[in-house]
């Protein structure tokens, strides 16, 4: 195979890639375990047929051919890793009602272990459901309760986040602003995860808790709301992963920018483009926990930043080719890789 290279925007070199060294990379996904804590969800998706509109309504009637259900938020994380040979330990809140009982069973079909997983009394489990008409999302229904944990669901999780840690390598935290995820939970792993790599997927409500962890990945609307900055111009893009730096002091950031590809900054100043790799896009749906996914995976196989965003954009290429929640393997990976370094 042949080596390719990348020109980094500080002109500080060659950035050269091993395409072989990529492939050792995904070989070795799952030679640890990786533990995510955040939001669990349920992605429900109805799939049907649109052929006449409501007499009742101006909306379509879908004609319902068959259900499925999928792994969701930060469980959705937990799906990726596992279909990329690694192994997944996922801590979280799910509620004591009938969408818990099958997020717990998905998880542990999975092959991921579910001991960390809290039932909460009161809480409402989290489900989106998506109706799918001709490859075509017609709506989504959410179902969730207020975004609150009580106090006693909230110590059941930090009971259980030291044992949890001494079972993981690497830890991914999936943020999706539904409660699980403050800033008392994130004082604790900042405290008793100094052992660990930790890596952010942010939402806004707890933009100023994330400070000093391994690294971030927001995509590009949340890197402006973060930095306040726009992305109006490139020289835009560089003033706000400083702000960031600045603010939440990450190793690594790096940005998902759409169909402008991904941007990485290793460290302060340097920074890496990466096109992006999606031929055809059918369903951006879990593409976000695809990237951190497989990022985790690569680093804790020993990549360097620069490498485990390559393969991470790879992912998130290949799964938004196919409609729904969706995941991709080893495999996969290794075709991406020959494909772009042979092609």
């Amino acid at each position: 195979m042949m080596r390719k290279s990348v020109q980094d925007e500080t002109n500080k070199g060659v950035v050269m890639i091993d395409p072989g060294k990529l492939e050792t990379i995904v070989s070795r996904f799952g030679d640890s375990k990786i533990g995510v804590i955040g939001d669990l969800m349920l992605d429900r998706f109805i799939w049907g047929k649109v052929s006449r509109i409501s007499p009742e309504a101006p909306v379509p009637v879908v004609q319902v051919t068959h259900e499925t259900v999928h792994l969701g938020g930060a469980a959705n994380v937990v799906a990726n890793i596992t279909a990329m040979g690694g192994t997944a330990v996922p801590i979280g809140l799910v509620g004591s009602d009938e969408v818990g009982r099958s997020l717990t069973q998905l998880i542990k079909a999975q092959g991921a272990d579910s001991k960390f997983v809290v039932s909460g009394e009161d809480f409402i489990s989290i489900q989106k459901t998506r109706i799918i008409a001709h490859h075509q999302q017609v709506c989504r229904v959410d179902r969730e309760g207020v975004a609150t944990l009580t106090q006693r669901d909230r110590e059941s999780l930090l009971q259980r986040i030291e044992p949890f840690l001494q079972e993981v390598d690497l830890l991914v935290v999936s943020d999706y602003g539904k409660g699980v995820i403050d800033a008392d939970l994130l004082g604790v792993l900042r405290q008793s995860s100094t052992d660990h790599e930790v890596l952010i997927d942010p939402k806004d409500r707890n933009f100023n808790h994330y400070y000093g962890f391994t690294a971030m990945t927001p995509n590009q609307g949340e890197a402006e709301r973060m930095s306040g900055i726009t992305f109006d111009d490139e020289d835009a893009v560089n003033r706000a992963a400083a702000k960031i730096f600045e603010n939440q002091a990450p190793k690594l950031l790096l940005i998902t920018r759409g169909e402008n590809g991904m941007t990485l900054f290793d460290g302060p100043g340097v920074r890496l483009d990466i096109p992006t790799q999606a031929r055809e896009v059918y369903d951006v749906s879990g593409a976000g926990d695809t990237v951190i996914a497989t990022f985790a995976c690569a680093r804790q196989a020993g990549a360097t930043g620069y490498e485990a965003a390559i393969l991470a954009n790879m992912a998130a290429g290949i799964v938004v080719g196919k409609l729904g929640t969706a995941s991709t393997d080893q495999s996969e990976l290794v075709q991406a890789i020959r494909a772009q370094f042979n092609g």
